[in-house]
């Protein structure tokens, strides 16, 4: 049963800052910044010493993360990937313990969804009776595991496949990053990727409509405005949406994409009234 027990730490600070950068008589400029960061640690648990969690693919039966006192929450847990073996079109596992073999006491820590920093910032900028706000948010130093890579880079069912696979291991000696059709697949190191981020978030462009012309409707504002929202998106990241995770907002598992619906861009155009 699902019950509350251990401990863990959180240590970190966040800084913030707000400034008016310039305050004229037709131009205003202000900005808020902010920027923190965290260290998870669990630190004691009671009716098991490791919880293994999240299971991807249809294909795969093993956990992908695992929790235990000493680390993180949600770290991810599997095989290190060396690459593409050119003679087989297998991906070769690292051999952790170099005892010849690969097997379970081969896995370790893979990767860690938690944040070395997230931010964001602010800018208003207003110019007569124009006001324009830009919001960017951004995360650094979290890992994803793509775990939608799995079913379409996979090759071994008849679901549709991405366009990565054509660059996929065909004959021996062939130099490449994608196995071959129907690979040892394993959770390894092989779909984890980097998941830092910029994005543009909101972006609203407002006008005030001078108060002392609409008096004889009763109208104390009329403010038409147009925002756009996940207007833009900087990352290194494959998959669609790198602020995404299969699980919600779960505490224990996070950072995991395995055909979750991404974000999406929006454009509303809108009219605030007050009588």
């Amino acid at each position: 049963i699902t019950r509350n027990e251990g401990e863990m730490s959180n240590k970190g600070f966040e800084f913030t800052v707000n400034s008016k950068n310039f305050n004229g008589r037709d131009f205003k400029w202000s900005t808020d910044f902010n920027i923190s960061t965290n260290k998870n640690k669990l630190t004691k648990l009671v009716l098991s010493q490791v919880y293994n969690t999240a299971k991807t693919s249809e294909n795969i039966t093993e956990f992908v993360v695992r929790n235990q006192p000493s680390y993180s929450l949600g770290r991810f847990y599997g095989y290190f990937s060396d690459g593409v073996d050119p003679e087989t079109g297998e991906l070769m596992y690292r051999d952790v313990n170099k005892d010849g073999s690969i097997t379970d006491s081969d896995k370790a820590e893979i990767g860690n969804p938690n944040p070395d920093f997230t931010f964001g910032m602010t800018n208003i900028f207003t110019y007569k009776n124009f006001d324009l706000s830009i919001l960017i948010q951004g995360s650094y130093g979290n890992d994803i595991f793509n775990a939608s890579r799995m079913e379409t880079e996979g090759m071994y069912d008849a679901k549709n496949q991405s366009t990565r696979v054509l660059d996929r291991w065909r004959r021996p000696g062939m130099i490449t990053s994608i196995p071959k059709a129907g690979y040892d697949m394993k959770i390894s190191s092989y779909f984890i990727e980097d998941g830092s981020f910029l994005r543009v978030k909101d972006v609203t462009l407002s006008y005030n409509v001078t108060p002392s012309k609409m008096k004889k409707l009763g109208i104390t504002k009329l403010q038409p405005y147009l925002t756009a929202s996940n207007l833009l998106t900087f990352t290194n990241y494959l998959g669609f949406d790198p602020e995404v995770n299969q699980w919600g907002n779960s505490g224990t598992v996070q950072g995991i994409d395995w055909g979750t619906y991404p974000q999406t861009r929006t454009f509303i155009v809108g009219l605030n009234v007050e009588f």
